[in-house]
């Protein structure tokens, strides 16, 4: 059995939790399968039965005054790339819109199934237009094709599983669930403090790590400051601004909240298993969220969660057991459960300690792989089928 993953994030290019979910699930894939992942870079690495190639955009894409374009324009470039190369695989899968142009195309060129893991929709995030410009239509469009030809189509949570139903129109049959993981020999709780020294981090915090996107909700938690008890500090890690101005409306925010730290820089994944496992309280205010690994990471790390009622986020956090579910948008309520665990340490301890036996028993990388490679096998197999009665039945 042999795999095609197309990505555009693939390490050390990652920025979000498509990249997290792709690093890991390959590696694990990799035990049992040849993996093959073609990506978005320079990558070049071949460990075991792993193989890891990156494909640039060409050069005439970045160019132009238009510049609002080229994001998507590149992207298509480096899809036809990624496909120019023989794909000889059983089966091709995708993350993200991203890689879905190569994707399609290879199901058509090289006749083989095509899965796509959906990690958000791009109909539900329509501030990207902000972002890409008129280009937005066409990542929607691609989204549409790759969807709606795939046979078959994982959703990282239940709730994607809806919101792909309600905008494709795709045979329910072909959908698969598949949540994602989290490594926890590396997400565990830790002792260290020299990412805390490094950053003059010397007293309790609340946690944010995430995009800077209006889609992760980081304006209203630090909103939700002015109302939080004195004497903790928001501590707010982000990356992979969408646009400068929401990047400079972060910054115009976070000027006027003096107990806020904003490291605006993506750090080592150490440093943020460091960061997770001192914090008081991790918080999640995505308005819109199809799972949310960065629950997982802080969970795993023994660090109790207030995380917003959206998504896949109601399948990860259990309400009153392993954190605080509320109302997005709502910097009041944020700020009402944060104290609620700040004033109650033993609860919070209780939380965390639920939330480590929680990802221990539902979100293992090994546990996720296994689905992952069944849905490859009886994928291969059915394909193989139809391919020998569509041969049975040609003219000769």
């Amino acid at each position: 059995m042999k795999a095609t993953i197309i990505t555009r994030e693939y390490p050390p290019h990652v920025y979000g939790g498509a990249g997290v979910h792709v690093k890991f699930l390959t590696r694990e894939l990799a035990k049992n399968i040849d993996v093959e992942v073609r990506c978005f870079g320079d990558q070049s690495m071949h460990e075991g039965r792993l193989r890891v190639r990156g494909y640039r955009a060409w050069e005439r894409m970045w160019e132009g005054d238009e510049r609002r374009f080229n994001p998507t324009l590149g992207t298509f470039s480096t899809d036809l790339s990624i496909v120019r190369d023989r794909i000889d695989s059983d089966v091709v899968h995708t993350h993200t819109w991203y890689a879905a142009f190569a994707g399609y195309m290879a199901k058509v060129l090289y006749d083989i199934p095509l899965v796509a893991t959906v990690h958000s929709l791009e109909p539900l995030r329509p501030w990207k237009e902000e972002q890409l410009g008129r280009s937005y239509h066409l990542s929607t469009w691609v989204e549409k094709v790759a969807l709606e030809n795939a046979d078959r189509i994982v959703s990282v949570s239940r709730q994607a599983t809806r919101d792909i139903l309600e905008h494709f129109n795709v045979d329910e049959s072909k959908l698969r669930v598949i949540h994602n993981g989290i490594d926890l020999d590396l997400y565990r709780p830790i002792d260290a403090d020299s990412t805390r020294k490094a950053f003059d981090i010397d007293g309790p915090y609340i946690l944010f790590v995430g995009r800077t996107s209006r889609q992760k909700g980081m304006s209203y938690l630090i909103d939700a400051m002015n109302f939080v008890d004195p004497g903790i500090r928001l501590v707010c890690c982000t990356s992979a601004p969408d646009t400068k101005e929401v990047e400079d409306e972060i910054a115009a925010k976070v000027a006027q909240q003096p107990r806020v730290l904003w490291i605006n820089s993506l750090l080592r994944e150490e440093q943020y298993v460091e960061l997770y496992s001192h914090a008081r309280v991790f918080a999640c205010p995505s308005i819109y969220e199809p799972f949310g690994i960065i629950n997982l990471e802080a969970m795993a790390c023994k660090t109790p969660v207030v995380a917003s009622k959206v998504g896949g986020i109601l399948e990860t956090i259990v309400d009153g057991e392993t954190g605080i579910l509320v109302p997005p948008a709502d910097p009041q309520a944020l700020a009402a459960a944060i104290n609620t665990l700040l004033r109650n340490p033993d609860l919070a301890a209780r939380f965390g300690e639920n939330g480590r036996k929680r990802v221990e028993q539902h979100f293992s990388w090994s546990f996720i792989a296994r689905k992952t490679e069944e849905m490859y096998r009886e994928l291969s197999e059915e394909w193989k089928r139809a391919r020998d009665a569509r041969t049975a039945h040609r003219p000769s």
